[in-house]
C-alpha cells in the first residue's frame, strides 16, 4: 500500500485567525506540523494542501511539499479530496494543521488498521479518547463517538452521547480526535456526495460517511492531543516545546 500523510491548512480560522502561521519556537506551527509528520517516517510522502499562498511558499521554501486549492472548501476532507484525486495512492492520513505535537503511535495504529484489513471491509479509520469531567462531556465544541462491539463508529454528535438515563449502568464517554486515514475510495466518493442532512445539523463532516454507509473503524487512544485553537493555546505550545528542547 501506498501511505501518504495530508495536512489541510487553511489560513483563516474564526476562533484565532492566521494560527497556523503563528510563531512557535521560531518556525511557523504549520511547519512545525509539517517536519513533525514527516519524521514519524510513517508515511511515503507527506503534503500540506493549502488555500494560502502564504502557508504554500512558507513549505516549499524550507523544502517541503504543498499543494494549492483549486477550489474553496468548507471542510479538511473536501480540500484533501480534491488534491489527491489524480495522486497513485492507496490510503490517505489527514493530519491536522494545528497539532504540531503528532502523536506517532496513534499515527501507527491508525495505519495497522488498512493493514490489518486484506478483505478492505474498512472505509475509514479515526480516533476517539476517554473523557471523564462533566464540562469536558457535556462542551460542544467537544465532538463525541459512540461505537458497537466492533468499535465501528455509530455516530457523532456535539451533546453529550449517549445520555445516561438508567444512572446504575457506567458508561464511558468518548471524544472524537478528528485524525482520520481513508482509503482513497471512500475519499472521493465523500467529495462527490452532497452534504446529508444530519451532517448540517450538527456540523461534524463525519457524520457523512456514516449516512452514506461508510464504515469507521475508532481506534482508542490515551494521548491528550495538543491543539492550537486559540491563543492561549499557542502559548500551550510553546511552554511545552521549550520543556521538550
Amino acid at each position: 500500500m501506498k501511505i501518504i500523510a495530508m495536512i489541510p491548512a487553511r489560513y483563516s480560522a474564526s476562533r484565532f485567525p492566521g494560527k497556523l502561521m503563528k510563531d512557535l519556537g521560531g518556525k511557523p506551527v504549520i511547519l512545525r506540523t509539517y517536519e513533525a509528520t514527516l519524521a514519524t517516517q510513517l508515511f511515503d510522502e507527506v503534503y500540506v494542501v493549502t488555500d494560502s499562498d502564504v502557508i504554500f511558499e512558507t513549505i516549499t521554501n524550507a523544502g517541503g511539499k504543498a499543494i494549492m486549492s483549486q477550489k474553496e472548501h468548507d471542510c479538511g476532507s473536501d480540500r484533501i479530496a480534491e488534491a489527491v484525486e489524480e495522486l497513485d495512492v492507496d490510503i490517505v492520513i489527514n493530519v491536522q494543521g494545528d497539532e504540531p505535537f503528532i502523536d506517532e503511535i496513534s499515527l501507527a495504529k491508525l495505519i495497522d488498521v488498512f493493514k490489518n484489513d486484506p478483505e478492505e471491509k474498512i472505509d475509514l479509520a479515526s480516533l476517539k479518547v476517554q473523557m471523564n469531567g462533566v464540562d469536558e462531556i457535556e462542551n460542544p465544541n467537544n465532538v463525541k463517538v459512540i461505537v458497537d462491539q466492533d468499535d465501528f463508529a455509530m455516530y457523532f454528535s456535539r451533546n453529550p452521547i449517549p445520555y445516561v438515563r438508567n444512572t446504575s449502568i457506567e458508561v464511558k464517554h468518548y471524544k472524537h480526535i478528528g485524525v482520520y486515514a481513508f482509503r482513497k475510495s471512500a475519499l472521493i466518493d465523500f467529495y462527490y456526495t452532497p452534504k446529508t442532512p444530519l451532517e448540517l445539523a450538527e456540523s461534524i463532516e463525519g457524520i457523512r460517511y456514516l449516512e452514506v454507509g461508510k464504515r469507521i473503524k475508532m481506534v482508542e487512544t490515551s494521548s491528550a492531543v495538543v491543539g492550537i485553537d486559540t491563543p492561549q493555546d499557542l502559548e500551550k505550545a510553546k511552554r511545552i516545546l521549550k520543556d521538550n528542547a
